[in-house]
């Protein structure tokens, strides 16, 4: 019988071309075994994986041989797909300890909040306080730099809404935060009524397994006057260095209005964020 090719793309020898020969000139060739493969040098598999999409790697090549499955699991091909699309690590000394894990959590990157700009009502959204006339979804009134067409808006009592985030059930595992502590980006837009003060409040909680609070983030209470410009603001923090056993985010915002009037004259909040982010923001 022929025999197989070596994994590192030696061909076939000329002993088993002879062997499988001996007998009768006439003899049919022998039937290719399911195990046979097209043996290549692992540098060239390699450069192919790179330019082949990603997902496809892992769920279809790796499946072909034992050859391009040690190709697609390879430290080296996802080390350099990372490099060649620029996820560049935060921290020279925290190295990744699965590669191709940091590649698509990179890839992946999105915001963890549900339903941030309002669009499914408060789905997703825990009521904390509900004060006043209470929360309701309006379109915006001023148009919002990220193109958001709806936001939340208080009334005139307080009103705070949250999230609760499981990092394992969004992908983050254990091991990867504890080892890698990838930066944690916070972001929130507010903006006030041009014709009525109101209060924006927010508070942002890393927590372990038993969701006591390792690290927050608590800044002032904004505080609108009356007869203000009602454009948009910004407020944004990340988390840095903050140690092992994050395994839960806890977001918080809400506000009210100044004035007491009754209806929905107070803070608007849309486009609310939390983001992983194990790479350099360029």
């Amino acid at each position: 019988m022929k025999k197989r090719g070596k994994v590192m793309g030696a061909s076939h020898s000329h002993q088993s071309v002879v062997t499988s020969r001996a007998g009768s000139s006439a003899a049919a060739p022998a039937a290719s075994s399911s195990n046979d493969y097209f043996p290549m040098p692992l540098d060239i598999l390699e450069e192919i994986f790179l330019n082949v999409p990603a997902h496809q790697v892992v769920c279809l090549c790796r499946l072909v041989c034992r050859q391009w499955k040690e190709v697609a699991d390879s430290e080296c091909l996802w080390r350099e797909r990372c490099r060649r699309e620029g996820y560049e690590i935060c921290v020279a000394s925290k190295i990744p300890e699965d590669w191709r894990l940091f590649y698509f959590l990179c890839k992946k990157r999105r915001n963890l909040l549900k339903n941030p700009r309002g669009e499914e009502e408060f789905s997703g959204w825990e009521i904390m306080e509900n004060g006043g006339d209470q929360w309701i979804v309006e379109h915006v009134m001023e148009p919002h730099p990220n193109g958001a067409q709806k936001n939340f808006v208080t009334s005139y009592d307080m009103c705070t809404k949250s999230q609760l985030i499981d990092l394992e059930k969004e992908g983050y595992n254990a091991s990867f935060m504890d080892h890698f502590q990838p930066d944690i980006k916070i972001s929130d837009w507010y903006a006030p009524r041009w014709d009525c003060g109101c209060v924006y409040t927010m508070s942002v909680q890393l927590l372990n397994k038993k969701k006591k609070v390792m690290q927050k983030f608590v800044p002032d209470t904004v505080y609108f006057e009356q007869w203000n410009d009602g454009k948009w603001q910004q407020m944004t923090y990340v988390f840095k260095n903050y140690g092992p056993g994050v395994r839960f985010i806890r977001f918080v915002h809400g506000g009210q209005d100044r004035q007491f009037w009754a209806g929905w004259y107070g803070i608007r909040i849309t486009d609310s964020s939390v983001e992983i982010c194990p790479v350099k923001d360029t």
